[in-house]
C-alpha cells in the first residue's frame, strides 16, 4: 500500500471565542489561514477549504483564502473542500485554480460536487429542478477544459464553444481533480467516467459501509478505459490529549451544529448516545487521543485501499485555539502513527506470503 496523504478540510464554520463570544467572519477567514500554515509546519499533506453562502460559514470564495494561504506556506497542497460546480462556470473554475496553481508552484487541487447545501442555486440565479442536469452538463465541460487543448464543445447549460483555447494552462501536467460524494452511486461512476479521484464524505455511519463504492468505482474505471486511481475519504473529527478531553470538546459544538443543520433539513438533534456511537470504533466521527484517531484512520484507509484522509477539524463554533493544538496533534502524532501502523501491516502480510 502506498504511503496515505493525510491532509485537513475546513468550511471556515464560523467559530466562538474560548470565553463564548461570535469571531467576526473576516477573523475567522484570517485564523483559518494560521491554521493552514500550522498544518505545512507539522507536515500535512492537503488542506481543503469549503465553498458556502451562508452564515455559519465564513468562506464563499475558497481560491482567494487559498491563494493567501499559498504565500505563506511552502509545501502543502490546496484544495477546495468542495467547489459547487454546478453553480459556478467551469471555465472560471479552471481559471481560478490555474492560477492558484501557479502562484503556489503546482500544489492546486480542486474537489468538484454537486454541494449538499443548496444557497449558491436561487444566489446567483439557478434552478434547482436542473440540479442533476446542470452538475452533468458543466463537468462535461469542466473535463474538456482540463484536458488542456482547444475546446469544442455543447450543451445544455450554456451556449457553445468553438476550438477556444482557456489560459492560464497548467504548467505541468493537469490539474489534479476529485469528485466529492456524499453515497450516490452515480456519482461514483460519474467520477470514473472521466478518470476523476474519487472523495468519499462520510459524515455518518460505518466507514466499511462505502466499500462497495471503491469496488463500482474500480470496476467503472476499467469499464472506461482507465487504470487505477486514488480513493480519498473525508470525515469529521477532532484531536485531543485523550479520549476524555477530545469527546468533551467536540460535543457541544457537534451538538449545536447538526442540530442546526438538522432543523433546516427535518433531521432529529444528535443524542449523546448517537455521538458517543459515531466516536467508537465503528463510526464516522473521528475523535479521540491521537492513538485511538491513528487506529482508526488506518482502520478505514486498510478497508477502503485509501490513498488520501482528510479530516474536518473545523466542527462549528469550536474556538480556534482548540482547532490549533487539533491540528499540531494531527500533524505531530496521528500522521506519524498512522504510517507507521499501516507499514507494519504491509511488512506482517508480505511476510505471510513469503511463508
Amino acid at each position: 500500500m502506498a504511503k496515505l496523504e493525510i491532509g485537513l478540510d475546513t468550511f471556515g464554520d464560523r467559530t466562538r471565542t474560548i470565553d463564548g463570544k461570535p469571531v467576526p467572519h473576516a477573523q475567522v477567514i484570517r485564523n483559518l489561514v494560521e491554521q493552514a500554515e500550522l498544518a505545512d509546519r507539522v507536515g500535512l499533506s492537503f488542506i481543503g477549504v469549503g465553498e458556502h453562502h451562508r452564515e455559519d460559514f465564513a468562506v464563499s470564495a475558497p481560491e482567494v483564502v487559498l491563494a493567501a494561504i499559498a504565500s505563506r506556506t511552502e509545501r502543502i497542497h490546496l484544495g477546495s473542500a468542495v467547489t459547487v460546480l454546478s453553480s459556478d462556470d467551469p471555465i472560471r473554475v479552471f481559471q481560478r485554480f490555474a492560477t492558484l496553481d501557479a502562484v503556489s508552484n503546482g500544489r492546486a487541487e480542486v474537489i468538484l460536487g454537486r454541494g449538499s447545501f443548496t444557497e449558491s442555486f436561487p444566489l446567483f440565479g439557478f434552478d434547482l429542478a436542473r440540479y442533476e442536469e446542470l452538475f452533468d452538463d458543466k463537468l462535461a465541460l469542466f473535463a474538456k477544459v482540463r484536458a488542456g487543448t482547444p475546446v469544442t464543445w455543447s450543451g445544455s447549460t450554456r451556449p457553445p464553444l468553438e476550438n477556444q483555447s482557456i489560459y492560464p494552462p497548467i504548467e505541468n501536467g493537469l490539474l489534479r481533480t476529485w469528485i466529492g460524494v456524499g453515497g450516490s452511486p452515480q456519482s461514483v461512476v460519474r467520477a470514473a467516467q472521466y478518470g476523476f479521484d474519487l472523495m468519499l464524505a462520510i459524515i455518518g455511519g460505518e466507514p466499511a459501509r462505502f466499500a462497495p463504492y471503491v469496488a463500482l468505482y474500480a470496476e467503472a474505471l476499467g469499464k472506461f478505459g482507465f487504470g487505477k486511481r486514488p480513493v480519498g475519504v473525508h470525515s469529521p473529527g477532532h484531536v485531543a490529549e485523550t479520549d476524555e478531553q477530545a469527546r468533551e470538546e467536540l460535543w457541544p459544538h457537534f451538538l449545536e451544529q447538526r442540530t442546526k443543520i438538522g432543523a433546516e433539513r427535518g433531521w432529529s438533534p444528535p443524542t449523546r448516545a448517537q455521538f458517543e456511537h459515531e466516536a467508537g470504533p465503528r463510526g464516522a466521527l473521528f475523535v479521540g487521543s491521537p492513538e485511538t484517531v491513528a487506529q482508526k484512520i488506518a482502520a478505514t484507509a486498510r478497508t477502503l485501499s485509501l490513498s488520501r484522509f482528510d479530516l474536518k477539524y473545523s466542527n462549528g463554533p469550536m474556538p480556534h485555539e482548540r482547532m490549533l493544538k487539533s491540528i499540531e496533534l494531527i500533524g505531530t502524532k496521528v500522521a506519524p502513527r498512522v504510517h507507521e501502523l499501516l507499514a507494519t501491516e504491509d511488512a506482517l502480510a508480505d511476510a505471510s506470503r513469503m511463508l
